[in-house]
């Protein structure tokens, strides 16, 4: 496998009867490093043979699930807790019989730490460091290079342009006087008779005095203050005290029923 796709972790590993057999989205191993044909012979239960084949969620993808692990057991040894048999394609014969099987465990990408990134066939005899060789099938060794599993969050926004908003919260002196010049300027507009907001219902109403004052105006304000008449409460009850005698004595006159 390619380079670039040696860092993608693995979604998925199977069997092929062959190349073409592989489905969308899947590819088959058909070479060892040596450069040998990787056909894994007529164990795999077809005629012509077997291949096995990875699928990755591709660069863009986000796979729901990754292959953290790969073993291969003997038909007799019983399934492990966590793992699946991997599929072939197509759907394998009823009563064909694998002396070798191979498991897969998968995990969802946002608790895998480490994931199967590659695998590769080779001669028995051959060893493949950094992989970590999961076992033997036919003729070949089979092994897996595992990494960390790459974790892409949801994309972030780029960075508002918060300036022009915060400078109109500034608490700098300078611009708490401007602040204060502007309400003043406000205030001198509403006051402003020109201003049709600033006017009030006296506006344009000119003041005069009384005839009855005027003549008394000049004698000074102790002639003015003297004949003006200071009543208590006391006095003003009394001259407005109205009894309704009147109207008592009509509502007394009435029949029953019309008051």
């Amino acid at each position: 496998m390619a380079a670039a796709e040696e860092e993608v972790p693995l979604t998925g590993v199977g069997w092929a009867a062959s190349p073409e057999a592989a489905p969308a989205g899947w590819k088959a191993i058909t070479v060892t490093v040596d450069g040998a044909a990787a056909n894994l012979g007529k164990g795999f239960g077809h005629k012509s043979g077997g291949f096995l084949c990875v699928s990755t969620g591709g660069a863009q993808a986000a796979p729901a699930s990754v292959v953290t692990d790969v073993v291969v057991l003997s038909d007799r040894s019983p399934q492990p807790p966590g793992y699946s048999r991997a599929p072939e394609f197509p759907e394998p014969r009823t009563g064909v019989s694998r002396k070798k099987r191979l498991y897969v465990k998968l995990v969802p990408v946002e608790a895998a730490e480490t994931a199967v990134l590659d695998i590769q066939l080779s001669p028995k005899s051959k060893a493949l460091p950094p992989y970590i060789k999961i076992g033997e099938m036919g003729n070949f060794a089979l092994w897996c290079k595992k990494g960390p599993v790459s974790k892409r969050g949801p994309p972030v926004p780029p960075p508002r342009n918060l300036s022009a908003a915060l400078g109109h919260l500034s608490l700098h002196p300078q611009d708490r006087k401007g602040s204060l010049r502007r309400g003043a300027a406000q205030h001198e507009a509403l006051s402003d008779s020109s201003n049709i907001y600033g006017l009030s219902a006296m506006d344009g109403v000119p003041f005069t005095l009384h005839p009855k004052f005027q003549s008394k105006l000049g004698a000074g304000s102790t002639a003015l203050l003297a004949e003006l008449n200071v009543k208590s409460v006391a006095d003003i009850e009394k001259e407005y005290n109205y009894p309704f005698v009147v109207e008592r004595t009509a509502a007394a006159r009435l029949p029953p029923g019309v008051c």
